[in-house]
C-alpha cells in the first residue's frame, strides 16, 4: 500500500509538471455541417488515425461556426438562418458527447466565433453583418444577448483575443485592414488600441487568424490571394508589426483563389493552410527566432476545404470538404509533410472542425 500511495503521489506530481502522462486521454473532433443542419461527434484513434463517429447532433439551423470553451465544458455553434442564434451544448467529459442546453441569440449572422481566453465572453464576426459583437456566457453555458455591438469596415471575418487575453484582433475581408483592440476582460468590452486598423493590400481579403504558440507572432490568411501575412506581436502595447508575406498556391495555378482556413501546430514547428480553388493544403516550417515561413510542400485535399484543424497532440490533421462533403485524416510526418491516412463522410456541407482530448 505504501509503494501504491508514493506511486500514486509521483504520478500526480509528475503530471503537473508534464513530465509523466499518468492519465490516458481520449480525442474527440466536432464537426458542422451546414446543408445536413448537423454536427457529428467523432473519435479520433490517436495511434492509427482513425476516426469513428459517436454521435451525430441535430441544429435548428444552418450551423457553421464552431468554438469550445478553454475549460472544455462547452461547445458553441453559430446558426447562420434566421433567427440568428449560438446553439450551446454541454460536453460530456467521459465521453465527449454533446447535450443541448439552448439557442440564444445573436445580433447577426457570425462568419465565425471563439471565446476570450477565459471563457466568460464569446466574441463574434459578422460578413453581411459589417459588425463585431461580445456576448457574456454564464458559469453554466447559457450566452447572454450582446453587451457590445462594434460596426466595422465591410465583411467581418474574424475575432480572437490574444493568448494573454489582453488584446484582440479581427479581420474586414472587404475593406483590406486588421483591426486591434484593448480586451477589459472583466467587463467584456473591446475599446480600439492605437493605431485601431492596420492596412493591408488591396483586394488581399483578410480573413482567418491564427496565433503562434511561441507568443511572438500572429498570422494572417487572406481569402483573396491566398497569402499569408506574418506580423510580430508587441506585447506591452498590445499591437502587430508586418514581417513578412507568403504565397500559399501550388506554382503555376491560375484559377479562382478562395484562401479559407489557417492553423499553427501546438509546438509551433509547422504552419498549415487551405484553398477551396486549387482543392490544396499547404504546409511551411516556422523559423522560431523571425516568424518567416519556409514551404514544405501542397498536398491534394478534399473538394472545396473550408475548415481544417490540428489535434491537440500535433500528429494530425483533419480537413473538410465542403463539397465532397468528406473528411481527410492526414498524418502530419516529423518533416511537416502530410500523408493522407483516410476519408470519411460527415453530412453535407462540412465546414468547421474543432477537437479536444478528455481524461478517460
Amino acid at each position: 500500500m505504501k509503494y501504491i500511495r508514493s506511486l500514486r503521489t509521483l504520478c500526480a506530481v509528475s503530471s503537473c509538471l508534464g513530465l509523466l502522462a499518468c492519465a490516458p486521454t481520449s480525442t474527440y473532433v466536432y464537426v458542422s455541417s451546414s446543408v445536413s443542419k448537423s454536427i457529428l461527434v467523432a473519435e479520433l484513434d490517436r495511434a492509427r488515425g482513425t476516426l469513428t463517429p459517436r454521435q451525430t447532433v441535430a441544429v435548428d439551423g444552418t450551423v457553421m461556426p464552431l468554438a469550445i470553451s478553454p475549460d472544455k465544458r462547452f461547445l458553441f455553434a453559430a446558426l447562420r438562418s434566421k433567427p440568428y442564434a449560438v446553439a450551446a451544448f454541454a460536453i460530456d467529459p467521459q465521453s465527449g458527447q454533446l447535450r443541448h442546453l439552448g439557442n440564444y441569440p445573436l445580433p447577426e449572422s457570425m462568419a465565425s466565433i471563439a471565446t476570450d481566453r477565459s471563457g466568460r465572453f464569446l466574441l463574434a464576426a459578422s460578413y453581411g453583418g459589417n459588425l463585431l459583437s461580445v456576448s457574456r456566457i454564464s458559469a453554466s453555458g447559457e450566452v447572454a444577448p450582446a453587451h457590445q455591438i462594434i460596426p466595422t469596415p465591410p465583411m467581418a471575418h474574424n475575432l480572437q483575443a490574444t493568448p494573454d487575453n489582453r488584446f484582440a484582433f479581427a479581420t474586414s475581408l472587404g475593406g483590406d485592414v486588421l483591426l486591434q483592440f484593448r480586451l477589459d476582460a472583466t467587463e467584456g468590452l473591446l475599446n480600439p488600441n492605437a493605431p485601431a486598423e492596420l492596412a493591408l493590400p488591396a483586394k488581399s481579403g483578410p480573413r482567418h487568424l491564427a496565433f503562434h504558440p511561441g507568443g511572438r507572432f500572429v498570422y494572417l490568411m487572406d481569402e483573396l490571394d491566398a497569402r499569408v501575412h506574418c506580423f510580430s506581436f508587441d506585447a506591452a502595447s498590445g499591437t502587430l508589426s508586418p514581417v513578412a508575406s507568403f504565397g500559399s498556391l501550388p506554382a503555376g495555378f491560375s484559377g479562382k483563389v478562395a484562401g479559407a482556413d489557417i492553423h499553427v501546430t501546438p509546438d509551433g514547428r509547422f504552419l498549415y493552410t487551405s484553398d477551396r480553388g486549387s482543392n490544396t493544403l499547404a504546409g511551411f516550417k516556422v523559423d522560431a527566432e523571425t516568424g518567416a515561413l519556409n514551404l514544405i510542400g501542397h498536398w491534394p485535399s478534399e473538394t472545396q476545404p473550408r475548415g481544417f484543424n490540428i489535434d491537440p497532440a500535433g500528429r494530425y490533421l483533419i480537413e473538410a470538404g465542403q463539397s465532397s462533403g468528406m473528411l481527410g485524416v492526414h498524418a502530419i510526418r516529423a518533416d511537416g509533410s502530410l500523408e493522407k491516412l483516410g476519408r470519411y463522410p460527415a453530412g453535407q456541407g462540412p465546414n468547421w472542425i474543432e477537437m479536444i482530448s478528455l481524461p478517460r
